[in-house]
C-alpha cells in the first residue's frame, strides 16, 4: 500500500509548531502588487505584507496556483510511490480546487483525491493533523478522505474586521454584503457558510465584539467534545492572543494555537481582522 502524501495551499498557512509536526506540499497562491508578482508567505511575510497594506495607495490583487504548479507537486509524489490528498481553500473563495481537478486529470494512473474543503484558512489546518496520523499509519487514500472529510464538516471559522472594504474590493462579500452600508459604524462578525462569508452580527466596539466573537464559539461548539482552537489575525498577534485566553476561560480547549492569516486571504480581511477557526467534536 502507497503512503498516502498531502498537498495544500498556501491560504491554510499553519504555524510553526505544526510546520516541525507535519508533512506535506504546499502549492502558493500568487500575489500581484505594482506590478511585481510574489508567492504567498514565500516571497512576502504577513508582517511586512499586513504593514505594508495598511498604507497602500494601491491594492493587491490574488490568484491561485496554476494547474502546472499542482502538476509539478503531482509529478515528484507520483515518481516516489505516492497516493495523494490534496485539501484546498472553498471553491467560493478561490479558484484552486479547480487548478487542483485540472493537474490530477493529467495523471490518470495515479490515485489522486481533491476536496473542496468548503472553508478555509486554520479551519483546514486543524484537519491536517488528523489525516497526517492517519497516513503514517497505513491508512488507504479513500480511508484519509473520509477522516478529512468528516473533521472539515466539523469545523468553523468566525471573524471580525475591522471594515468590510477589502472584502468588498476582492468580490469576496458574498452574504456579508447586507452589512456594507451601516458598517462604517460597527465592527462586523462574519462566519464561513457553505464556502462563503456570511454577515452575522455588527458590534459596535471592539471589546464588545470580541466577547460576541466567544459567545458566538460557544453557541457554535455546543456540548462537541474534544475542541481544537485555533486565533487568527492579521496583523493583530497580541489582540489574537488575548481572545484566545478568552475563550479558554468559556470552554475547555483540547489544543489551541494562534496563526496568521496568509497574505492571500488577509488581502480580502485587511489589517486588525482576528477570529477563531475551530474543530469540535472529532476524536
Amino acid at each position: 500500500m502507497s503512503e498516502v502524501a498531502l498537498v495544500i495551499d498556501s491560504t491554510t498557512n499553519p504555524p510553526g509548531e505544526m510546520l516541525q509536526e507535519l508533512e506535506f506540499s504546499l502549492a502558493p497562491a500568487s500575489i500581484i502588487w505594482a506590478g511585481v508578482e510574489y508567492r504567498d508567505n514565500i516571497d512576502i511575510s504577513p508582517t511586512e505584507f499586513y504593514t505594508r497594506l495598511e498604507t497602500a495607495k494601491d491594492m493587491p490583487t490574488t490568484s491561485q496556483a496554476s494547474p502546472a504548479t499542482f502538476e509539478a507537486i503531482y509529478e515528484k509524489l507520483v515518481a516516489k510511490g505516492h497516493d495523494i490528498l490534496t485539501i484546498v481553500i472553498s471553491s467560493r473563495l478561490s479558484g484552486f480546487f479547480s487548478s487542483a481537478i485540472q493537474a490530477r486529470n493529467t495523471f490518470p494512473n495515479a490515485n489522486i483525491e481533491v476536496i473542496d474543503s468548503h472553508t478555509g484558512a486554520m479551519a483546514v489546518g486543524l484537519v491536517l493533523p488528523k489525516i497526517f496520523q492517519a497516513a503514517k499509519q497505513g491508512a488507504s487514500l479513500q480511508r484519509c478522505r473520509e477522516i478529512a472529510e468528516h473533521a472539515l464538516q466539523n469545523t468553523g471559522v468566525l471573524i471580525m474586521v475591522d471594515t468590510l472594504e477589502f472584502l468588498h474590493r476582492g468580490g469576496r462579500i458574498g452574504g456579508a454584503q447586507k452589512f456594507l452600508a451601516t458598517a462604517l459604524k460597527f465592527k462586523p462578525i462574519l462566519e464561513v457558510v457553505n464556502g462563503g462569508f456570511e454577515g452575522v452580527e455588527r458590534v459596535r466596539t471592539q471589546t464588545k465584539a470580541m466577547s460576541r466573537l466567544v459567545e458566538l464559539l460557544v453557541e457554535r461548539i455546543g456540548n462537541r467534545k474534544p475542541v481544537n482552537l485555533a486565533a487568527m489575525h492579521t496583523n493583530a498577534h497580541e489582540r489574537a492572543s488575548q481572545l484566545l485566553e478568552m475563550a479558554k476561560s468559556k470552554i475547555e480547549v483540547a489544543r489551541s494555537t494562534i496563526a496568521e492569516v496568509s497574505p492571500a486571504v488577509g488581502v480580502h480581511m485587511g489589517p486588525g481582522a482576528v477570529g477563531f477557526a475551530y474543530m469540535a467534536g472529532v476524536d
